[in-house]
């Protein structure tokens, strides 16, 4: 870049992360000192949220700035279409090494494959573009080999080597908490930072672009010491459920589904509990160890901008903080990531430019809606590049100078696809094709809508029913928000349809194109 010599983008995604958990928004028990610094050196988005569920989905919108009904890959394994450019094949435009420590859960385009290609056998791709520092995948293999040098036993399937060695004690002895065999040295987090700074310690001759993926807060929920006790199960709130499986599930047939699963904790926990039997005193300890999780991240981040500021890189070096998805945590009896309810999709975003225009914007947190396609387009803008014209999100560069861009969104929205390719349950439980297996979600202040293909829609009124417990979607005094709720998503969904040529036009005097945004709102 003529103006700067040195630009770094430092891209950080952690898995699984509430948008509500950072004590710089207040949270009582999520510790994050270093994010909450980060932030007050930068922009906290208030309103963020992501566009998909779960890992895969939702990383192809971050890294493609498309929307799911766009880049279509629409589950963990769902391919990704090679037709679709990416943040990293961009970023490569500019003479940048887009490195990848962790994952990014991109299902490749099996037509590009031979097939018998092993590739084709997992969901855990790394998307077109990067190259791989440490690629973790949905086994973790380069930590357990790691932690086999170290002398430990290595049991298959992978997740059980986060089962319980113990229980520990908190450090005024008032409660016990279950802790994993390894130490806090040794754990996935630990070890993934630290491939990154290794790999950060001989400065690259030209700027560098990386992506550095945690795995955690992302089950299962059993944390190293001293993780394990650092936050009291009786300072967490309990769930916000109806007072049984039965009387939540009478909100929509599609919840009554999800509820209907045969599920246990043991893939949150280190013991097989059924989650329709879990009690509060439970969930509270499962929750606590979720945000013992998190501030573990939070530390291993800290261990990283620590470095940037010692080696001089920090004021060279843009900073992206954000999560895939969010967590249900217990809240409508429900776990993990699926549906349409905030808790799943309201998720973290801080962005620390060190250029001296962004220099009015520190500090301040914002509420206007933001969602996870900005942020494809906000790096390349960063960098000097162009944005494709297929993007769907807005660069937030306005937003870190301090200035509102005009005609800035209104409302967030999202989508998930709940079919089964492979044994049909949901569209057999529902009476449903699996094209039809999916919903959208338009959130605005007040109101929000929740569309199916064929199923009935829900209107849930957020100053009143902040938890989402009352569908209004029948309430006849709300049919008008109904309609213009709807009408909102459809106008949305037209303005957003793909358009990769749709403003080009071949003349006789030649080709005009079009490459201008979108609109001025969405």
């Amino acid at each position: 870049m003529p103006d700067q010599p040195r630009r770094n983008v430092l891209f950080i995604t952690a898995d699984q992360w509430r948008g509500d958990s950072l004590s710089a928004l207040g949270h009582p028990c999520a510790a994050t000192p270093h994010l909450d610094a980060l932030a007050a050196d930068g922009v906290l988005f208030r309103s963020h949220y992501t566009q998909s569920s779960p890992c895969g989905p939702s990383r192809t919108s971050l890294l493609t700035g498309l929307y799911q009904m766009n880049h279509r890959s629409v589950q963990n394994g769902t391919p990704l279409d090679a037709r679709h450019s990416t943040l990293a094949l961009e970023a490569r435009k500019a003479g940048y090494d887009p490195v990848l420590f962790g994952y990014t859960d991109t299902s490749p385009d099996p037509r590009q494959r031979p097939p018998g290609d092993p590739a084709l056998l997992t969901y855990s791709g790394v998307l077109p573009g990067m190259s791989t520092g440490c690629a973790m995948g949905e086994h973790l293999l380069p930590w357990r080999r790691e932690l086999k040098t170290r002398g430990y036993d290595i049991p298959e399937p992978p997740l059980d080597i986060f089962k319980a060695a113990g229980r520990s004690a908190s450090a005024d002895g008032s409660f016990t908490a279950p802790h994993t065999v390894f130490s806090a040295e040794e754990s996935d987090t630990a070890f993934i930072a630290d491939r990154a700074l290794h790999h950060l310690s001989l400065p690259a001759q030209e700027p560098w672009f990386l992506h550095l993926v945690f795995l955690r807060p992302h089950p299962p929920l059993i944390a190293p010491q001293p993780y394990n006790t650092l936050c009291n199960p009786k300072d967490v709130a309990p769930p916000r459920r109806a007072e049984s499986v039965e009387r939540e599930a009478a909100q929509h047939p599609y919840l009554a589904y999800l509820l209907s699963r045969e599920k246990t904790v043991g893939y949150y926990a280190d013991q097989e509990t059924s989650i329709q039997t879990l009690g509060e005193d439970r969930a509270r300890a499962l929750a606590a160890t979720y945000y013992g999780l998190i501030a573990e991240v939070d530390h291993h981040v800290g261990r990283i901008l620590g470095f940037l500021k010692d080696s001089g890189q920090y004021d060279d070096t843009l900073i992206v903080f954000t999560s895939d998805h969010g967590e249900m945590l217990g809240n409508h009896w429900l776990w993990g990531k699926d549906g349409y309810f905030d808790d799943a999709f309201h998720i973290p975003l801080i962005l620390r430019d060190p250029r001296p225009e962004a220099a009015a914007g520190r500090g301040r947190i914002l509420d206007a809606f933001t969602e996870a396609v900005d942020l494809a387009p906000t790096v390349l803008e960063w960098l000097g590049l162009e944005v494709p014209p297929a993007y769907d999100g807005r660069s937030l560069l306005p937003f870190l100078e301090g200035e509102a861009p005009a005609g800035w969104r209104s409302e967030a929205h999202w989508e998930f696809d709940f079919r089964d390719v492979v044994d049909g349950s949901p569209e057999r439980a529902l009476g449903l094709t699996r094209d039809e297996c999916s919903l959208n979600v338009i959130r605005g202040r007040r109101y929000k809508y929740v569309h199916f293909a064929a199923l009935p829609p829900l209107l849930f009124d957020l100053e009143e029913d902040p938890g989402e417990t009352r569908n209004l979607a029948r309430d006849p005094a709300l049919q008008p928000v109904l309609l213009e709720m709807a009408q909102k998503m459809l106008s949305w969904r037209m303005v957003h349809d793909e358009r990769v040529l749709t403003n080009t036009l071949l003349t006789a005097q030649g080709i005009v194109e079009h490459r201008g945004p979108r609109h001025g709102r969405s």
